[in-house]
């Protein structure tokens, strides 16, 4: 009998990598190997080499990132490490052994001020580190490996991990009142929901390298998407709109980096959920 097709995760102990892992259970078709950056810190190329090696794997999901878009101001090399190089290596190690590759990229690599939404193609300026060591991670995929296939996502939460979500509900918790800023705009992003479109493109044997936008349906503020979470949750704690120019942070946020979601849509024949319905499910989880 043929042995399943191996799918590796990188970065496993992240909001994605363990939507993924929920969701792997119920894919009988495949064998799933999950890997934490304890296990595989992907900067470190001899390992990477090894993996591939030991497990033999004819897929590749990229989950590993450096996240901490802040310290990522005063922390520039490992950034560029974790998310340009090291990426551009797993892409070469994939093509040397024709494994296929999904690596996870940000609105990040955009600047912002475009008043429609971005398609793949618009052009780029990230004003942060992290978002110039993402797009540094998308040139050497494409580099290294012309059959990649990268998904650009936005505003990602779930049950897992830090993330805004989360975030909300401790506050509203603890507090009286919380000010949110209302003068930045996208989409928000359900792991869960990326998780499962990953699988259906693996699923789908429709391999079409190139680069993809993903997120959630429907365009908001962090303030509105606290208002929802304050409204889900039946909370009593007052929320108070704020400009960005009140909560100053290291690296510049993208003002407005609404994704353009057409072509995955087109491509894979893929059902966009609406961000509040997938919300409402993230947080029925959290309980």
């Amino acid at each position: 009998m043929a042995s399943k097709p191996v799918i590796l995760v990188t970065g496993s102990n992240g909001q994605l990598g363990k939507e993924l892992k929920k969701i792997a259970s119920s894919l009988l078709q495949f064998e799933f190997i999950f890997l934490s950056k304890e296990d595989l810190p992907i900067h470190h190329f001899e390992m990477v080499r090894h993996y591939f090696t030991t497990y033999k794997p004819q897929y590749l999901i990229n989950c590993a990132a450096y996240t901490a878009v802040d310290r990522a101001e005063q922390e520039k090399d490992r950034a560029f490490q974790i998310n340009g190089e090291a990426v551009g290596v797993l892409a070469a190690v994939c093509n040397e052994q024709q494994c296929k590759f999904i690596h996870i990229s940000t609105d990040y690599v955009f600047d912002g001020t475009a008043t429609v939404p971005y398609k793949e193609d618009s052009l780029t300026n990230p004003q942060s580190v992290y978002g110039a060591s993402k797009l540094e991670g998308e040139k050497q995929a494409m580099q290294f490996n012309a059959e990649t296939i990268i998904i650009r996502t936005s505003w990602v939460y779930s049950e897992f991990g830090k993330n805004f979500v989360k975030t909300m509900q401790r506050l509203m918790s603890e507090k009286e009142e919380i000010n949110v800023v209302n003068d930045q705009f996208g989409s928000p992003t359900y792991a869960a929901d990326l998780a499962e479109i990953i699988l259906q493109i693996i699923s789908s044997q429709k391999w079409k390298p190139g680069i993809y936008h993903f997120c959630n349906e429907g365009i908001i503020t962090w303030y509105e998407f606290a208002l929802a979470i304050k409204e889900l949750t039946g909370s009593n704690c007052k929320v108070n709109p704020i400009p960005t120019s009140q909560y100053p942070a290291p690296a510049k946020r993208p003002s407005r980096s609404v994704l353009d979601t057409a072509k995955i849509q087109n491509v894979f024949a893929i059902e966009m959920k609406d961000w509040k319905e997938s919300l409402k499910v993230c947080l029925s989880a959290i309980k």
